[in-house]
């Protein structure tokens, strides 16, 4: 930060009423914008956060529909700073769910005690640069203004929804549903013909939840996607015991692999394996759903050279036409 820098005042009186001050101004109040607001403080700063949702969560506040839960282990999604926040939150599965997610971020913002600093139900609407005095003017929805010298989005790149073009939407009488706007209250669609479009990952975790309730489901899919079985249960304890082993091995490990999850890098590429080593390693890692260690850890090019990414999509075809009896079905579901 410049030497220049000095915290301002609270808050300064404007002709539209009180501004508060502050040097950073952070939107939203998600995994990246509570871990700014920390840091932010230790730094000496003053810092505001401005969300529009009710509480802290970020995406995990807004998307509680059916199935949703963390698509890597748990214990790599989550904060690194502190040994002590580690050791006192233990999580109760391989790939929590959303609520037990939201849970540990209420739990972070109130061990660290950052609600305080947290504007909630309180929207950007206008963000101004003032060349004279170098700070942002930021108006919110509220009616509130905040000044600041630093203003920093932890808005994530897919938090507004975004409505689907298709003619004749608008004439639709029923009730339209977004996953990542999902009513807190939840959805009774029991006994309902339900239409899903897209088969993202939000559609994977939740059209089989949803086939449970409703008395007719259509699933609409532009594009097929690789899907995986997670084969979820607790949290493994090979895992567990090479963090709690040594932490700081573990997560500096993290940092520098190529997912954030600690793997021994791999060394051989496709082409210097069989085809049954190939596949005995595919095997063993889908037997246990380690989904990070398929995705990039079977063999060293399979990220970054076509043939051996190629295999890797091979094996993965052929576990979806063994899954889908129907071959037209697989057809359709199989990524070409």
């Amino acid at each position: 930060m410049p030497d220049t820098m000095v915290a301002a005042s609270p808050s300064e009186a404007t002709n539209g009423g009180t501004t508060h001050q502050v040097d950073v101004a952070v939107v939203g109040a998600g995994f990246a914008g509570l871990y700014l607001l920390h840091r932010l403080r230790k730094a000496g700063l003053t810092a505001l956060v401005l969300e529009e949702a009710g509480d802290v969560g970020g995406t995990w506040y807004w998307n509680r529909y059916p199935g949703a839960r963390c698509d890597i282990q748990t214990i790599d999604y989550s904060y690194t700073f502190d040994p002590e926040l580690e050791r006192e939150w233990k999580w109760s599965e391989k790939y929590a769910t959303q609520p037990e997610i939201l849970r540990y971020l209420g739990f972070v913002a109130d061990r660290y005690e950052l609600r305080p600093d947290i504007r909630f139900n309180t929207k950007v609407t206008a963000a101004n640069w003032d060349e004279a005095t170098g700070r942002w003017l930021l108006k919110t929805d509220s009616g509130a203004t905040v000044s600041c010298r630093y203003y920093i989005m932890a808005t994530g790149c897919l938090s507004a929804p975004k409505p689907p073009e298709i003619d004749g939407v608008k004439d639709f009488k029923g009730d339209v549903y977004f996953t990542g706007r999902w009513p807190h209250q939840g959805v009774d669609l029991a006994g309902k013909r339900v239409a899903v479009i897209g088969t993202g990952s939000s559609g994977i975790q939740s059209i089989p939840l949803i086939a449970e309730q409703a008395s007719q489901l259509t699933v609409f899919q532009r594009t097929p996607n690789f899907a995986l079985p997670a084969h979820n249960g607790p949290a493994p304890a090979d895992r567990l015991g090479l963090l709690e082993g040594d932490r700081a091995i573990y997560r500096e490990q993290a940092r520098w692999s190529l997912a954030g999850v600690p793997y021994p890098q791999q060394m051989a590429v496709s082409w210097q394996l069989s085809e049954a080593e190939r596949r005995a390693r595919f095997e063993e890692a889908w037997a246990k759903g380690d989904l990070v260690y398929i995705l990039t850890q079977l063999w060293a090019d399979q990220a970054v050279d076509v043939d051996g990414n190629a295999r890797l999509a091979d094996l993965v075809r052929e576990k979806i036409r063994v899954v889908v009896k129907d071959p037209e079905i697989a057809a359709a579901l199989t990524p070409a």
